[in-house]
Formats: C-alpha cells, sequence, structure tokens
C-alpha cells in the first residue's frame, strides 16, 4: 500500500473515532426552543447529554423468541380446544347455524330480486339495488367464501 493512501485511511479512521464519540449539548433560545447540537451554541449555557450506548438484540434472538410464542398460543389453544365428542358435536351445531343463516340470507335476496322485477320508483329501485348489493357482498362472505 502507497504511503499516502495508508495516511489518508489512518486519518479518516481517526476522524470517524472522534466523530463517534462526540458530544451533544442542549440549550434554550429566547424564543423557547429546545436545540440539541455537537457543537456549543454561542452564547448561553448549554446543557451536555449524556448519550447510552444503543441496546441491540441479534436477529436470531428475534426468531427465537418468536417461535417461543408462537409454540405457546399454539398450545394454550390445545388446552382450551374442546375434546373429541364435544368439538365435533359444536362444529356440528356451528354448521348448522352457518346453513339457517345462509339460508336466510338467500330468501332474503330472492325476495329483493321479486320485488326489484315487479318494477318501481327509481328512488325505491336504487333502495333495492342498494340492499341487494348489501346482502349479496354478506351472502357471498358468509356463505360462499368460508
Amino acid at each position: 500500500m502507497k504511503p499516502g493512501i495508508r495516511a489518508l485511511t489512518l486519518l479518516l479512521s481517526s476522524g470517524l473515532a472522534v466523530t463517534a464519540s462526540a458530544e451533544v449539548y442542549r440549550w434554550t433560545d429566547a424564543s423557547g426552543a429546545v436545540h440539541f447540537s455537537d457543537t456549543p451554541p454561542d452564547t448561553g449555557q448549554p446543557a451536555r447529554v449524556e448519550l447510552r450506548e444503543p441496546v441491540t438484540v441479534p436477529m436470531a434472538d428475534n426468531i427465537g423468541q418468536a417461535e417461543r410464542v408462537r409454540k405457546s398460543r399454539k398450545a394454550v389453544g390445545r388446552m382450551l380446544a374442546p375434546s373429541g365428542e364435544d368439538r365435533y358435536r359444536q362444529e356440528k351445531q356451528q354448521a348448522q347455524a352457518r346453513a339457517a343463516r345462509c339460508r336466510k340470507l338467500n330468501q332474503r335476496l330472492e325476495r329483493i330480486q321479486a320485488q326489484l322485477r315487479r318494477g318501481h320508483s327509481n328512488e325505491r329501485g336504487n333502495r333495492l339495488r342498494e340492499q341487494k348489493r348489501e346482502v349479496g357482498d354478506q351472502y357471498s362472505r358468509e356463505c360462499i367464501l368460508n
């Protein structure tokens, strides 16, 4: 390595070390605004701010913690889940309730469609079309997509 490049590298690395250990000053100006700077102001008495080292957590520790939380949630879910026959009974009741909701929504859609076929004024027809969109969206979310 050439002596000039070596000297420049040494100078830059020492400059970075000085910058990293720079002091921080805090002061309030005449209008009440608080300022922070690495150089003290020309007027007034600045307070020196003590900076603490930043806390860093290795990525592996974050990933490990996330995995432990995931396992804990699964374990709690298993403990709270109903067992065998109870689970079957609950699932059957939920399926029946869902089927009943879907039948009601479908009947409501059919009623709205029948009213639309009869013909109504623009205002009434617009309200019926809006209802049909809302009920149709709800039917899609609850009965088709799930």
